[in-house]
């Protein structure tokens, strides 16, 4: 049996292998959730908050789709401020605002290019400037190009990749951590490439492990002063990225090959990252927790 979409809060099955999602793309990235079909599900209706980042304030890259617009929802639910860095999908990041002010909450939306640093430390000050703190830090937007070859790797690839998927991560975390008291926590979004690696985007996979080595590292420098640092590392999940980065076809296949046989909706992945921004993760840092249907880590 396997289960089909949409898929919140119970699967339902059929007794034939089902077709993902129906073939698309779309030109450049990180790509627009509201033209995907169908959309991504980033909100649970069955999920209960308790007010465990009450009073606090998050930044969250990426957060106008995707994995970072469920977060967004999930912070916002348990009482958090978030401020949304994103690139230039203004249409998603108005949504994703409209539905957090629904709730009840604030965003503050802060459009720019995360591979600079001086935009960053920008970003950052905004932030604070506009709730008063700053206590926790997802970084979470990510440049994920489809290359089947070594050979036709670019420079300029190369460079985006790196610069958006680890400089972007060592610039928030250096602009943020002067803001951070004890019990702060950083966030990072690796993936489950950084284990078993991906032939069809060979820079992406290199990036997620430096994302790993990044957040081990970091987390041992910021120990002693009470701010935790870990990582969550998806498996498939559909978002933007999915239909901004391969082939048409590829879509109908996508997520299959997990034990589950389907790929994540994005409010499956926001519940790791509500107990690692909270006290319910005390005694936890320097780790990484996989969602990803049940795919071996190696680890």
């Amino acid at each position: 049996m396997y289960p089909v979409y949409p898929y919140v809060g119970k699967e339902v099955e059929c007794k034939e292998k089902p077709i993902a999602f129906p073939p698309q793309e779309q030109p450049g990235q990180p790509g627009i959730e509201a033209y995907m079909v169908p959309r991504p599900i980033s909100e649970n209706p069955y999920y209960r908050p308790a007010g465990k980042l009450l009073g606090k304030t998050a930044i969250i890259t990426g957060g106008d789709s995707g994995i970072g617009r469920a977060v967004a929802y999930a912070f916002v639910k348990e009482g958090a401020n978030v401020s949304i860095v994103y690139l230039n999908e203004h249409i998603d990041a108005e949504e994703t605002k409209h539905r957090i002010e629904a709730l009840g909450g604030r965003c503050l939306l802060i459009s720019g290019d995360i591979r600079n640093s001086s935009f960053v430390n920008e970003a950052v000050q905004r932030t604070v400037n506009t709730f008063g703190s700053l206590d926790i830090l997802v970084n979470n937007a990510a440049y994920h190009p489809y290359q089947p070859t070594i050979l036709s790797l670019t420079d300029d690839q190369l460079d985006d990749s790196f610069r958006t998927n680890v400089y972007s991560y060592f610039y928030f975390a250096r602009a943020a951590v002067p803001y951070m008291k004890r019990g702060s926590t950083i966030i990072n979004t690796a993936s489950r490439v950084a284990y078993v690696g991906s032939k069809d985007a060979l820079d992406y996979a290199a990036t997620k492990g430096a994302d790993l080595t990044f957040t081990r590292s970091l987390s041992l420098q910021l120990v002693d002063f009470g701010i935790r640092v870990n990582a969550v590392a998806p498996g498939p999940v559909w978002t933007p990225l999915i239909v901004s980065s391969f082939p048409a076809d590829q879509s109908s296949v996508f997520g299959t090959e997990v034990p589950m046989k389907r790929a994540a909706q994005p409010y499956e992945l926001a519940p790791a990252y509500v107990y690692l921004a909270s006290d319910d993760s005390s005694y936890v840092t320097g780790q990484t927790i996989h969602v990803n249907g049940g795919m071996p880590t190696g680890s």
